[in-house]
């Protein structure tokens, strides 16, 4: 077996545990059979989510056995937020979402060979279970005490809302999941982020409770947060989701590229298959030269690729080269150019104008002065084609795909025109 807990402490991907000594010689000694759990309370994972898929194929890269269990009880529930009650979603909207989640994971994980993956659906044990059952069976070995501890549960019984019962009672529900899974897979570790640590150790203490011989434990990855301090995840329009049609692949490339030259090497490392070797190589060219942005490149390409496939990956990069003047843009499909257009500043036209107009409507300059001066500095692009007539027209037949055309000031400030049909 590969030793795997130093590989994750030096990514940043080993925040705590219950026993490190005692889970280091279980790994070693493996295969350790493991689970890590996603709710569906959306129609897609988001890059978040990507540090436990990513870890959940690294332990089992490292010769371990997963099962990701897609929860269709517990995404009925949800786990209870800091700040205000969920909203539940009706059993139908959720069994769909349970279908998206499973079809996004699936790709990471291999389903054959001897640590062949599993997918489950905590529903399968929950369905046929009654009330009575559940709390004889099940909430017999949780103490209150402890769980009005749990941080997320303090937080909210603080709060003018407090919490209802309903989420108040996640945390039995995803302790009966660790150990139905001992029980049904022989599962001795969950794997979580730390802010699932609370509900991780309450499955432990519920298996130590039902089986006392079991030798079961609970690892928690850091959360990853933005070094200026703002959430992981987000971009200027929201969440950045795996899912193409909510998030497309160009958007996701250029998440990754614009990352923060203080995030990148703990990103890479989380998040990357790279070697050791070659992360520290790009990290050193983060440091020497910042501009050429190699690390944030590098990111990139690699998740895009993982997520949306290497064609597609080629398709995003060729996009955004040509955006900047290094490539051809009439060769981008429609799909393709629609995206990456929908991430710049754009304006829509009922008709074509002067190059100096547009440049104004669309914000590249403030004022037709300043797009005249551009012009006659050369800064002025249409189409990647260097306007050299401060009066210039673009006709119809610059139009790419009849609808666009793509303006720059200089080496990188873009902006789309689109002009309405009919």
């Amino acid at each position: 077996m590969t030793d795997i807990v130093d590989e994750l402490k030096w990514r940043g991907l080993f925040a705590q545990s219950t026993d490190e000594d005692a889970l280091r010689k279980a790994l070693a000694d493996g295969p350790v059979t493991f689970y890590c759990g996603f709710d569906p309370t959306a129609a897609s994972l988001h890059v978040g989510h990507l540090v436990q898929v990513l870890t959940v194929r690294r332990l089992q890269q490292a010769g371990h056995r997963p099962i990701a269990l897609v929860g269709g009880a517990t995404g009925q529930i949800g786990d209870p937020r800091p700040t205000a009650e969920r909203t539940l979603n009706d059993p139908e909207t959720v069994a769909n979402w349970v279908s998206r989640l499973r079809a996004q994971i699936e790709p990471f994980l291999s389903f054959e060979g001897p640590n062949a993956a599993v997918m489950v659906n905590n529903l399968d044990w929950t369905a046929g279970m009654s009330a009575i059952e559940f709390l004889r069976d099940i909430g017999k070995h949780f103490r209150v005490s402890k769980m009005l501890a749990k941080d997320s549960v303090a937080r909210r019984l603080e709060s003018d809302q407090g919490i209802s019962y309903t989420e108040f009672s996640y945390q039995l529900l995803q302790g009966m999941d660790f150990l139905e899974l001992y029980r049904r897979h022989g599962c001795t570790l969950q794997q979580g982020g730390s802010d699932q640590w609370g509900n991780l150790t309450a499955g432990l203490d519920l298996i130590h409770r039902l089986e006392p011989h079991a030798n079961v434990h609970a690892l928690a990855t850091p959360l990853m947060v933005k070094a200026d301090g703002t959430k992981f995840g987000k971009s200027e329009s929201g969440a950045v989701w795996l899912d193409p049609e909510m998030t497309t692949p160009y958007a996701f490339y250029q998440f990754w590229l614009n990352v923060d030259d203080r995030d990148v090497s703990p990103y890479m490392r989380i998040l990357s298959f790279k070697s050791r070797t070659e992360l520290e190589e790009l990290e050193k060219l983060t440091e020497e030269r910042p501009q050429a942005r190699a690390a944030q490149r590098a990111l990139a390409e690699e998740l895009t690729t993982l997520v949306h496939g290497a064609e597609q990956c080629a398709a995003v990069v060729a996009a955004s080269k040509a955006l900047f003047g290094q490539g051809e843009l009439a060769g981008l499909d429609e799909a393709m150019l629609a995206a990456s257009l929908s991430e710049l500043p754009h304006a829509k036209v009922a008709e074509l104008g002067s190059v100096v107009d547009l440049f104004v409507e669309v914000g590249l300059a403030p004022s037709k002065s300043a797009a005249r001066r551009t012009v006659k500095e050369g800064g002025a692009y249409v189409n990647n084609v260097k306007v050299a007539d401060e009066d210039a027209v673009p006709a119809s037949d610059d139009l790419l795909h009849g609808r666009w055309l793509v303006l720059r000031r200089g080496k990188k400030n873009l902006a789309a025109i689109e002009v309405a049909a009919g």
